[in-house]
This record gives C-alpha cells, structure tokens and sequence, in this order.
C-alpha cells in the first residue's frame, strides 16, 4: 500500500514531496525517500517514521525543483535503505518508485546482471532504472515505453533523469496514478490526496498508459506511442474523502482492496515448480518446525475465526494436531507449553492486550512463538521469534475486512510450508499453490457482484435477527458473517455450526428469523442442503452462498451468492467476501457510521 508522489515546478520539491508523503501516510508504510534533481541528483532514504527522513532531508538541505519521493511497505526484501525507493541505475542518472508487483524480476535481473549492471537492494523494482538505463538514449518516455515492454506484472512508476531534466515519466498497470497540473506546477503521485491541496483537477491514468508531466503541461500515451485523449476530472473531495479513493467509506474501500491484498500476501512467496512456500520470517526455525508435533493458535475477535479455519487446513493438510484458543480464556488454561508445540499468535494491529499478554506468558515458559501480523513495528511482531506479514497496507475501518482475508492466505501458506515438511506429495503442494495464486482474480469477479448484494441488504433491512451457519471450514465464516452483522448494521446475529441447529436454534426459526447458509460445493454439501431443508419447514428464510454453476440450490434457497470454485481449504476467503458486503450495506442502509460502529475501538489495546 506504498504512496508515490512526484513535482516539477518553479518551487522547491523537497517540501512538496514530503508533504505527499505525508498525506499518503494513512496507507501505511515501513520506509520513506526522495529525490531531488537539482545542479545534480540528491537521493535520500530513511527507514521507520517519515519524521526520520524529514531530518535526513532538514540536514542535507536539498535543492531542487523537480523530484520523487516515496513510502514503502516491504514486500521484496526486508526494511533496510537499500530496499527503500527510490531505486537508481548504475550511474546515478535514473530514479524510479515503483508500486506493484515485477513478476518477471528474476529473469530480468539476470539478463542485466550479465549485460554488467550491478544490484544493490533484494527488490525487484531496482530492475526498472537499469532496464530504463539499457534503453536511454536521451529521450527518458521513449526509454520507458520500450522497457514497459518487458515487464510482466503490476505497476505504477514514477521515473526522473538528470539528462532528461524537464519532465517526470509516469506508467500504470493494475496500481493507480493521478496527475495534476495547476499553478504550483506538475504533480504525480499513487492517490488524490497528496494533491488535493494543490488543486481538485485531475487525470487519473487507465491501464497501459504513460504520462509526460512537466511543469505547465502534460501529454499521455498508450504503450504504442499513441496520443491520448484525457479527461480533467473535477474533484469535490475533501482530504479525507481523497483517502477513500473515492469510495463512500474506508470500510467499502478496504472490502473493495482485497484482490490486491491478497496479491500482496501471496507475492513472492509461492513457488509452482517446487509446489513449496518461501517464508522469510521462518527460515531461521525451519529444523525446530519440521519437529513440531502440535499447534496453538492464540487470537482475539476476526482474527480468532481466521484461527479456526486454519485449525481444519493444518490438521487435514500438515497432519499437526491443532487448538485454537481466544486470547483473554487462553491465560486461564493451564496449557502444556513444550518444544513440541508452535505457538501462533494472529492480531492486525500487532498491539492487542489480550494476545500479547499471551505471548509474553509463553515465550516466558520457552514455547516457540510465530506471529501473524498487518503492522510492522508492533509490539507482537518485535516479541515474536518468528513472524510473517500480511502487507494489507491499514485498516481505517474499525471492523476488519481485508486483513481477515490476507490472514487466511497467510495461514493457507504456513499450511504449504509445514505441510510440505512432512507428508504433502509435491503434487498437493502444486495444486493448493496454484489455487492460492488464483485466490486475487477469484475475489475480483465476487465483487463485481456487489450491486446484487447491495439489493439484498435492501430487501432484509428490516430483520430484526439474523443466523449463519456452516461447517467444517465454513463454520468459523458463519461465525465472523454474524459478527459483522453485529458490528455495523446493529443487527443480532448467530453464528453457528450447521450440526448444532436441532440441538436448540431452530426453536428461533421462522417467516421473521432468516437464515444466511454457507453452502459451497464441498465435503459437507449435502449436509448443509438437509440443514436448509430443515429450516424452510418452518417457514424460515434462506439466503445461500453456494458454487458457481449449482442451480439447485435455486430451489431450496430463497436467494443465493454464487461464489467461484476453489479449494474447500480455501473457501473461506472467497466466502466471507459477500458477508462484509452484506454487513456494509445493511449498516448504510439504516444510516450508521460503518467506520466507526459505536462502542468499538480498531485496536483493543486493554484486557
């Protein structure tokens, strides 16, 4: 969730990028850095707080009047300046910042490395400059175009060049860039609320598109060379609207970030050929995990429910035995904490009362302690031995969205990796990786459904109560459905396993009580299917999230989400999708602030 910010003008850019930066520090970030092209080019990068790349800045006293500045979130390679942006070519010449993805890094690495091109950082968006480098005959847009062309993957770029000083080169594919040009000057960056002070008029860039900003004009054109038509789009936002991107709520905007989000939890870390997970924060534990004969999973809220998917993919895939406990009855059980046992402690915030309370009990009593974590820095990810980041970028939204989803992929990887350790064939390592690689593209065509669940939040507006059920690995889905329900709409709702209905909630069905049943084409379908006829006797109301192409579920539910095929493991990434939609529309529907539900707080910081 990097922020990229760029100035051409008559004015010093150092404290206009800073100020980008700054605005763009809502979206989270773990390292910062600028340049500015002057009398010569001045780089300078920072890890931690942009407070400490300020003073780097503050006493260097850069001068200039063009410049691109940005803050990262680390994916390739750890938190360090040398992975920080921006990255430069061999001579110095070239600087570019990069959000995204370079698929094909490697392979380009390679080819530059034996050209002679030398490496500095473990990223793979220091392949750009030298590709630009490689093509750079004084002309920086032309040197873009023909290097865009042999990238694979996802990106937006800003890109400067002390020969080519009169311009600043942008490019998107799949990561957003606006440009503004007004009476400050030229500007380009990854979100409108770097620019919004500067002015309310806009371009925002389609895919396959690059921009020529300078300081008075810009020109756009497609990978071809072709001219480009743009729209200037007038704004009515304010700030905080710029930071929505947009959307009516953080909430909707982070729902609607997922595809990306699990791109971004997934990226470089699964490996088809081998059919294996590469997870830096465990490969200094890998012998001691191959020897673990048990799993406690320990966690509060939505991340307690991720806990209990993961309890089913780790025993059914690695063959661990797994328990999963919420964090404030965890420090009433006299649990067995031994070096046979992994300990795995999941929180966004990193800084939750309840489950660092924990962790400090069992790192106490020598257990081995893995940490599942959204935010770098938190005191759960400095405690931890061991950890792996979700890099969702932050949830504004008190009620957790894209971070759930971004924890069951995680959780989907450490199942790969210790499974694999084991008895998972290379063919089972295979077929799961390639699912999880199709886990982004799969949430994309759920949301795009979205204004049919919003009609459905309008037809149910107006129950009182609600019950979700499922089973097996859609059981903790219907638990985590009924407690968005609750968070945002106000709405009383249950979760419940299927298997438990006529062992007491069924005495609560009728025409008033719906029914949302998580009924995907897997092992336990025809359990459900009896579970739903069950309730229609009684004259209840079913909502169904069943598969892709199962028409028969038309006839028993009164509606249906269709969701696409995937794995059973993996289902409930894909499932819980429609029930935040569902949540968030229902909440908007009677008025409330989805932000900001009344009474919650985004980080539970006491017990």
């Amino acid at each position: 969730m990097c922020g990229i910010i760029g100035y051409i003008g008559k004015e010093s850019a150092t404290p206009l990028l800073i100020e980008g930066l700054r605005k763009q520090s809502y979206r989270g970030y773990d390292s910062s850095g600028i340049v500015v092209i002057g009398a010569d080019a001045q780089c300078v990068r920072s890890v931690g707080k942009l407070e400490n790349l300020e003073q780097k800045v503050t006493d260097l006293r850069l001068i200039g009047h063009l410049g691109i500045g940005h803050s990262r979130w680390a994916t390739h390679g750890g938190v360090t300046e040398e992975n920080a942006h921006p990255h430069a070519d061999c001579k110095g010449d070239i600087f570019v910042v990069h959000n995204g993805i370079i698929e094909n890094y490697r392979v380009l690495r390679e080819k530059l490395e034996a050209k002679g091109h030398r490496f500095l950082s473990q990223t793979d968006t220091e392949v750009l400059p030298h590709l630009v480098e490689h093509f750079f005959k004084g002309n920086l847009e032309e040197a873009v175009r023909k290097a865009l062309k042999f990238v694979k993957g996802s990106f937006g770029i800003a890109v400067v060049a002390k020969e080519d000083p009169e311009k600043i080169v942008g490019a998107r594919v799949s990561s957003p860039l606006v440009i503004s040009v007004n009476g400050t000057g030229g500007f380009i960056a990854s979100d409108p609320s770097a620019l919004i002070s500067h002015s309310n008029k806009m371009v925002f860039l389609d895919d396959g598109e690059i921009a020529v900003v300078r300081q008075g004009d810009f020109k756009v054109f497609d990978l071809e060379n072709n001219l480009k038509e743009k729209e200037v789009m007038e704004l009515d936002w304010t700030l905080e609207e710029a930071q929505k991107g947009g959307y009516s709520h953080f909430m909707l905007k982070e729902i609607m970030e997922q595809p990306l989000t699990l791109e971004n939890a997934i990226r470089g870390r699964v490996f088809l050929k081998e059919g294996k997970t590469k997870l830096g924060g465990l490969e200094e534990f890998a012998s001691r995990l191959r020897e673990i004969k048990r799993i406690n999973i320990v966690a509060c809220g939505t991340s307690y429910h991720a806990g209990l998917a993961a309890e089913y993919m780790l025993e059914e895939y690695a063959g661990i035995p797994t328990d999963v406990d919420i964090a404030s009855e965890f420090r009433y059980r006299k649990s067995t904490i031994d070096k046979e046992t992994l300990f795995v402690f999941i929180s966004q915030s990193g800084e939750t009362a309840d489950t660092l309370s924990c962790l400090k009990e069992v790192k106490e009593k020598g257990g081995l302690t893995l940490g599942i974590i959204n935010v770098v820095g938190s005191s759960i990810a400095r405690e931890v031995q061991a950890g792996i980041y979700n890099h969702a970028g932050p949830e504004i939204g008190v009620a957790s969205t894209k971070a759930l989803t971004s924890q069951l992929a995680v959780l989907s990887l450490l199942t790969m990796f210790l499974g694999r350790q084991r008895g998972m064939s290379l063919v089972m390592g295979q077929r799961i990786g390639k699912e999880i690689a199709e886990l982004p593209k799969l949430a994309q065509k759920i949301l795009e459904k979205s204004s049919t669940i919003e009609d459905l939040a309008k037809k149910y507006k107006d129950f009182k109560n609600f019950l979700f059920i499922g089973r097996k690995y859609n059981y903790p889905v219907a638990l985590e459905g009924a407690l968005k329900l609750k968070e945002i709409s106000y709405i009383h709702a249950e979760g419940y396993g299927a298997g438990e209905m006529k062992h007491g909630p069924i005495a609560l069905i009728d025409e008033n009580f719906p029914t949302v049943a998580l009924c995907p084409s897997d092992s336990v379908y025809e359990k459900m299917v009896s579970n739903i006829q069950e309730i229609k006797a009684r004259n209840g109301k079913v909502i169904a999230v069943a598969t892709e192409g199962n028409e028969n579920i038309k006839k028993l539910a009164d509606d249906v989400i269709f969701i696409p095929k995937t794995l059973e493991m993996l289902t409930p990434i894909l499932a819980t999708i429609p029930l935040q939609l569902f949540a968030y529309y229902m909440g908007v529907l009677k008025g409330y602030d989805v932000d900001k539900p009344r009474n919650l707080a985004k980080s539970v910081t006491v017990e």
